[in-house]
């Protein structure tokens, strides 16, 4: 195997190193947000990638067909879509709370994250 020719597992490893370092290193709530969603982005290329069968087709019985496609991960990744989405309109909806109780959304003007004065 070709180590280019899996690009697309290349473009899930920068996707997810991308997404993990913006929760990582922003203090913005927002920002973390969004940084999960392209890290969720990532699981969902991996796992539509992996579902692939080269030279597979629809699992539909017909003559001279060998090879078929399992729909699994495409059915998981659909319920996936829908479970993220509402999953960032929670965290969004917090976000706009946190702000309207605290007037901030920067994670160290908080101080709710174990400040011991």
């Amino acid at each position: 195997m070709e180590l280019l020719g899996l690009y697309n597992y290349w473009i899930v490893i920068f996707l997810m190193m991308s997404g993990f370092y913006i929760v990582i290193a922003r203090g913005n709530l927002v920002k973390k947000i969004v940084g999960l969603n392209i890290f969720q982005a990532s699981v969902f290329v991996f796992y539509i990638s992996m579902g692939k069968v080269s030279g597979g087709t629809a699992p539909i019985v017909a003559e001279g067909v060998e090879v078929y496609s399992n729909p699994l991960p495409h059915v998981l990744i659909l319920t996936a879509i829908v479970v993220g989405v509402a999953t960032t309109a929670l965290g969004l909806s917090l976000v706009v709370r946190i702000n309207e109780a605290y007037g901030t959304i920067e994670e160290d003007e908080l101080g709710i994250m174990g400040d011991d004065d």
